[in-house]
């Protein structure tokens, strides 16, 4: 389990932000660009704006070389409030000159904006995405991106982007598949709050079904990266 723990949510965001720029640079160098799946949610937010504003020397960060993707998307228009790609839009994507931006279209029919989405990846990776950085949260009920407990996309193993509907939301979420974020070169949960507390101690030391703690089913090759502040790891045996 690779776990860091930081004291509060501005130590984090820096923390996250560094990461991203690391990450970056080494793609850029490596083969010319850098593929980010960016996440929803406060956490997120928070290191976006701190992207945005310059931090650990963003400023000679090539953004023209960042491509950006969504983990998932609520079933609204991208000008709304709820908007995954709005909050990433006024927080980081509007500020910087970005390669391009892929986002999910929460506009259409989520089974229509699944597909066209699917074959953006597939079109864009040509073929199996291989996304170098995926940024995810968690809920307090397990969940991550948009995979909730006990929805029918916990089971697709053979698709990239899939609708999703949450039945105690009322709503049908887009959301990538796990398969589509385990295929990722890094990923990173980064997790705030007391309220997280015993979701994140069930998913890193538990022993329930992932079906119930979907968070549980991002394996990547190398491990995800927990990144959680003092009072969401404060339950955790681990917390250095």
């Amino acid at each position: 389990m690779n776990l860091r723990v930081y004291e509060d949510v501005q130590q984090l965001s820096g923390a996250a932000a560094h990461t991203f720029v690391e990450e970056a640079r080494k793609a850029v160098q490596e083969y010319g660009r850098f593929t980010v799946a960016l996440a929803g949610g406060s956490t997120p937010k928070s290191t976006y704006e701190t992207l945005a504003a310059g931090y650990g020397g963003t400023e000679d960060l090539n953004w023209g070389r960042v491509h950006f993707f969504f983990g998932d998307e609520r079933n609204v228009p991208p000008d709304h409030e709820d908007s995954n790609y709005r909050m990433a839009h006024e927080a980081l994507l509007d500020r910087v000159p970005a390669g391009s931006i892929h986002r999910m279209r929460g506009e259409l029919e989520p089974s229509e904006a699944a597909a066209l989405y699917e074959r953006e990846l597939e079109e864009f990776f040509g073929g199996m995405p291989r996304l170098d950085l995926v940024l995810l949260g968690i809920g307090e009920d397990g969940h991550t991106a948009s995979l909730f407990p006990r929805t029918p996309a916990l089971g697709v193993i053979d698709r990239w982007a899939v609708e999703n509907p949450v039945e105690k939301l009322g709503a049908t979420r887009i959301t990538l598949t796990h398969p589509a974020i385990n295929a990722a070169k890094n990923v990173v949960f980064l997790v705030v709050g007391k309220g997280k507390a015993e979701a994140l101690k069930e998913i890193l030391e538990g022993d329930a079904d992932p079906r119930d703690y979907p968070a549980k089913l991002i394996n990547p090759a190398n491990g995800p990266l927990w990144m959680a502040d003092r009072a969401a790891a404060h339950l955790l045996k681990r917390t250095s």
